[in-house]
């Protein structure tokens, strides 16, 4: 059995042993009036056969719906092997890797993982992972500040064509600690980030300007032009990337001249399924010359007195995490099983798993947009390259077209109206590899059906 409770022999001892006359007795000092007799809204006991089909019948209620949703968190093919070594009691069950005679082996993974992410994104050096993509970005900026001893302004410069929930997340975590976000422009027509926008802080005493491709709306911005210009002001470059799209796309460590400073994003893609919103795990990796201002968790790699490799922590101690105010970063845990996941699910791809991955999510989503344009009233919001998302525009109202999507069993898209409202009738719409030809004759069937009702009402 994975759980034994104390038997009342176990409690009696217990008890003896600490000279306490009854389990209440642990607990005198809470008051008197805070003691309730029992729980009111909690059910009866359920048997382990109940408890079960309780949860099934919970989790049917979801159902299983088509989903052409992105907008940063994906829905991919995980292979079965990942999850069945991840759940393995000595995976699944470990925990901080401090003692490292006593954690070779999550050492070696986080090292491992550590090798991957740093050779995905051309980087020289990776941490082991942060909460999700969005503290990722917030930790990216609070560490260029630290590492650009040159500029004294703490003002970082953030495009609208950022994830929100990056920015917003940005603001919340880095924005107290005052740091300044100014919020760049982008083109309405290519939904990329507008130069003349850019070149308004000409001069200015920039700290970083970050970049993220492809940016939230699919599009590829011309990160060669953008990263040379942030150099040329004096500024570090922090890239925000789609770790699946890197098996296409050039990585950020090769952007313009030099590459970027700090790349970071979120893992999710890498082996991490869609559970209800999370968890999710952050990535970030830098130059070698900045590792001294990276968060979390950096393992190394050694030999021992024989000459055999070991593991170990490197670089940052424990306390370095702890220490609040005196600290590089409060990011202690490591999102480690996660990491491990995405380790084993780059393992089994390989390189050409991978860029095959990619390849058919930018294939899916051109035969999604297409699909979708030749419905009258529907048209593409932006023009030029995208990868595996892509803005739709309406003629009508984006939230009666969802609601009538979700009745039929598609998840539709995400609707751009609050975070983008002057791109009027938007809808942000993604195809992995997941999706078929199938399901996107499915999507665009029922939509045309939503659409005449639209029209109709």
């Amino acid at each position: 059995m994975a759980y034994i409770p104390h038997t009342d022999e176990d409690v009696r001892a217990m008890l003896e042993a600490i000279g306490a006359p009854d389990i209440e007795a642990l607990f005198d000092e809470i008051p008197p009036a805070l003691l309730i007799d029992s729980l009111q809204a909690v059910p009866p006991a359920l048997s382990e056969m109940e408890v079960g089909r309780l949860m099934l019948d919970r989790a049917n209620r979801d159902g299983r719906p088509l989903n052409f949703i992105g907008a940063g968190a994906y829905e991919h093919h995980i292979p079965a092997p990942v999850w069945a070594i991840t759940t393995r009691g000595e995976i699944y069950s470990a925990y901080t890797p401090y003692q490292a005679e006593a954690s070779q082996g999550t050492l070696q993974s986080i090292y491992e993982y550590q090798t991957m992410m740093a050779s995905l994104t051309a980087m020289d050096v990776s941490n082991a992972s942060l909460y999700d993509g969005a503290s990722a970005l917030a930790e990216a900026c609070l560490m260029a500040v630290r590492a650009n001893r040159r500029s004294k302004s703490s003002r970082i410069l953030v495009p609208r064509n950022v994830n929100p929930t990056y920015r917003s997340c940005t603001a919340a975590i880095a924005g107290t600690q005052g740091l300044k976000l100014d919020v760049v422009d982008y083109d309405r027509a290519s939904g990329c980030t507008l130069p003349e926008a850019l070149r308004s802080y000409e001069g200015q005493d920039i700290t970083a300007v970050v970049l993220q491709q492809p940016n939230f709306f699919g599009q590829l911005e011309d990160v060669d032009a953008i990263t040379d210009w942030a150099r040329a002001q004096g500024a570090l470059v922090i890239a925000i990337v789609n770790p699946v799209s890197l098996a296409l796309l050039r990585p950020p460590g090769e952007w313009g001249e030099g590459g970027v400073d700090i790349a970071c994003g979120e893992g999710q893609p890498l082996g991490v399924p869609l559970s209800s919103g999370g968890p999710y795990f952050g990535f970030l990796t830098t130059r070698m010359e900045h590792v001294r201002q990276m968060p979390g968790r950096i393992v190394g790699r050694t030999v021992d007195l024989d000459g055999r490799s070991g593991f170990t922590l490197t670089l940052q101690a424990r306390e370095q995490h702890i220490r609040r105010g005196k600290a590089t970063s409060n990011i202690c845990t490591n999102q480690g099983l996660l990491m491990t996941a995405a380790t084993i699910y780059m393992t089994l791809l390989g390189p050409s798993g991978l860029e095959r991955v990619a390849a058919a999510c930018v294939a899916r989503t051109e035969e999604l947009v297409t699909a979708l344009c030749e419905l009258p009233g529907v048209r593409s919001g932006f023009q030029g390259p995208r990868f595996h998302e892509a803005v739709i525009q309406f003629d009508c109202p984006v939230q009666p077209v969802l609601a009538a999507l979700a009745e039929k069993g598609i998840v539709g898209g995400y609707d751009l109206g609050r975070d983008f409202p002057e791109l009027g009738q938007a809808l942000l719409v993604c195809a992995t590899e997941t999706r078929t030809g199938e399901d996107i004759a499915r999507y665009a069937t029922t939509l045309a059906d939503a659409l005449k009702r639209a029209a109709a009402a």
